[in-house]
């Protein structure tokens, strides 16, 4: 694979920004990695596994020069990170995110964003329960999708160029746009993480239930959600505060179903309880079809899972 930026800056240093450097060079698409992290420790941590060729103490000194910026940080300070950088950007530099909120993060960062630099929104649909530095690793985008989503009135060529990044990381590339993608993540990852982190929650205020017993005794079921519901707090807080409206919508949707499931084992209508699991395993089905999971015991889930 051929070098696709000359300069790339990956501002937070978590699971996201640590697997897309160990994944650019794998693939040699970087000449060169800077990286920031607001937390001493973070940037101590960096450089002791070699996370970035220069990981800086100043977020201006890791943005001078970029071809292009990675807002590696959680959506509720992306306006105000872009703020603090805008001055420091190169002209003809594209600045893109890995949040799992768009419409929100466009109206955050459009206002900041300097002339001569393009905001080119994206998503890797991919991740695992751990965070930090040291949960990064190279195969995390194999065969997952990344969603770019262009601000209004960029240039296609910018677009154009960070999917050919993606691509080289591992991702299967689509566009989007903005209310479309905050709809669908809604659907396939904001309100499953919100049912799950409910779960939980109900398992842990059942007292007649001891907590060892839920531990020792965690099924499947129940072990996915801890799984899930172990995702980072900050993060979750500001996605759910960012995609207020369709995440609502959703929730509104799942409470009706479940009601009407309620209702339905209430009456004994085994037939209604039949047909809704046909209905819901054959979308189960179509996942493993598409590559996106497997159908091995347990998922097939190792140590670097993704969510």
């Amino acid at each position: 694979m051929a070098q696709v930026y000359e300069r790339v800056a990956l501002i937070g240093l978590g699971l996201i920004a640590s697997s897309m450097f160990w994944a650019m060079k794998r693939g040699g698409l970087a000449g060169e990695v800077t990286g920031f992290a607001r937390s001493p420790e973070t940037r101590e941590t960096a450089r002791e596994i070699g996370l970035c060729d220069v990981v800086y103490d100043d977020i201006h000194d890791a943005v001078r020069g970029a071809d292009l910026v990675v807002l590696c940080v959680p959506v509720g300070v992306m306006g105000s990170v872009m703020e603090q950088i805008s001055g420091s950007l190169k002209k003809g530099a594209t600045v893109t995110d890995v949040g799992s909120v768009k419409r929100d993060v466009i109206n955050n960062v459009m206002p900041h964003l300097p002339e001569g630099v393009q905001f080119v929104a994206g998503h890797p649909l991919a991740g695992t329960e751990h965070s930090g530095p040291r949960s990064g690793f190279a195969e995390l985008f194999d065969n997952r999708w990344c969603l770019l989503v262009p601000a209004e009135g960029s240039d296609p060529a910018a677009t154009a160029q960070l999917r050919k990044l993606w691509e080289g990381i591992g991702s299967n590339v689509e566009e989007m746009d903005a209310d479309h993608h905050d709809r669908v993540l809604a659907v396939t990852s904001h309100a499953p993480h919100l049912i799950a982190y409910t779960m939980v929650g109900v398992a842990d205020d059942l007292r007649r239930v001891t907590d060892s017993e839920v531990i020792k005794y965690s099924a499947a079921g129940f072990r996915d959600f801890t799984r899930i519901a172990a995702s980072d707090p900050t993060m979750w807080r500001d996605v759910f505060l960012s995609n207020k409206d369709a995440t609502l919508e959703i929730l509104g949707r799942f409470t009706e179903e479940l009601f009407a499931l309620q209702r339905a084992i209430r009456q004994g209508d085994g037939a209604h309880l039949h047909d809704y699991f046909t209905r819901t395993r054959a979308i189960r089905r179509g996942i493993i079809e598409a590559g996106q999971d497997t159908d091995e015991p347990n998922f097939g889930r190792g140590n670097g899972s993704n969510t």
